[in-house]
């Protein structure tokens, strides 16, 4: 495998026949944003699809696959949180957040705080049963017996990182290749340390370089990537592969609701901010009317993920209903506004055709 010496198209070279792409571009594995056809879509164009499948079921996760196979034989990683540990829970803290939020959406009872996530064992079996080309972690490693098991069937691990630690973690742990994900990335940040996670905000020019250099192991950029000039850039930079996420939302196949897909339209980099009001986790969102009154600083303190991912539903739910993006959960990453309104195919021919162009 070429290493960060080596030249960008080498790489990428390397990484397509490793992993069996036509070009170096994956989608990003969006929760609740990765439906079938968008995957299908970008894997029959060359590239790589994904199912960000931290809120699904394993028997979703399953037909999720089914439905892949049966419309594209190309490559696909199926992604999940490493679990956080149980929240500590804490009742007045709680009232005041939901307090706030009937502000802005229905009344939210004591009980909406009480959601969990699936089952992480679970999820991990339905990985294994699947047999996708990788499985992709983020917020921390792997167990070492999931690890084993992955290699033992061939699999690829694809592990986030967001720190050159982390990365480091991640590839003394067996990861077959890192993502890079910058601070300029939409949705949720990867951070390890959720509380560290605001401070270590390292940009991703800083960070692909420097993983690449030091690990050794092939490096998918993330984060601010969303045309051909930037996709040249991380490959020049030490990536073997990029991949995107918000520059797919507002493709048809990505059924985005028309109100989040509308007010990606045209968005300056400073329109998107790090908040944990939607979950309790920091992710990189539209500066929604919402986003910011959360983040002044009478509004309370979101409670711990996930229990803040539950008070958030009904916002969000009527929000959604009333086509009303500012109590909408909207991710975006800070390109956000080079999105275009056109085929996931024909994305990622104009990503990498233009990137080809630049390279050589």
């Amino acid at each position: 495998m070429p290493d960060a010496r080596s030249s960008a198209s080498e790489r990428a070279e390397a990484f397509c026949a490793q992993y069996g792409l036509e070009v170096p571009i994956l989608l990003a594995p969006m929760a609740g944003a990765c439906p079938p056809e968008l995957s299908i879509a970008v894997a029959n164009a060359g590239g790589m699809g994904a199912m960000g499948a931290l809120m699904t079921a394993p028997d979703g996760i399953r037909e999720w696959v089914r439905e892949f196979r049966a419309k594209s034989r190309g490559p696909f990683q199926l992604n999940t949180w490493v679990p956080d540990p149980k929240p500590v829970r804490d009742s007045e803290a709680e009232e005041r957040v939901r307090k706030f939020l009937e502000q802005w959406g229905p009344p939210v009872p004591p009980s909406a705080g009480d959601t969990v996530p699936p089952d992480f064992d679970a999820q991990c079996e339905a990985f294994l049963e699947s047999a996708p080309t990788a499985v992709s972690s983020i917020m921390g490693v792997f167990p070492s017996g999931f690890v084993a098991r992955l290699k033992q069937r061939g699999i690829a691990w694809f592990a986030t990182a967001t720190t050159l630690h982390e990365a480091k973690l991640c590839a003394d742990a067996g990861a077959d290749a890192l993502i890079a994900q910058g601070a300029e990335a939409g949705g949720h940040r990867g951070a390890f340390d959720p509380s560290a996670a605001e401070r270590q905000t390292v940009g991703l020019f800083a960070l692909v370089p420097r993983i690449a250099d030091e690990t050794g192991l092939p490096v998918i950029a993330a984060g601010g990537i969303a045309d051909g000039r930037s996709v040249a850039a991380a490959l020049t930079l030490g990536a073997s592969a990029v991949m995107l996420g918000t520059a797919f939302l507002r493709c048809p196949e990505a059924r985005t609701h028309p109100a989040w897909a509308n007010a990606l339209e045209g968005l300056a980099p400073e329109g998107t901010m790090l908040t944990r009001a939607f979950t309790g986790r920091p992710g990189r969102a539209i500066a929604t009317d919402f986003v910011r009154a959360a983040a002044l600083p009478d509004s309370p303190q979101p409670a711990p993920y996930p229990v803040q991912r539950g008070l958030t539903v009904a916002m969000k739910q009527a929000g959604a209903a009333a086509g009303d993006f500012h109590r909408m959960q909207v991710w975006a990453g800070q390109a956000a506004g080079v999105a275009r309104p056109i085929a996931a195919a024909e994305v990622v021919q104009d990503l990498w055709s233009t990137a080809k162009a630049l390279l050589r």
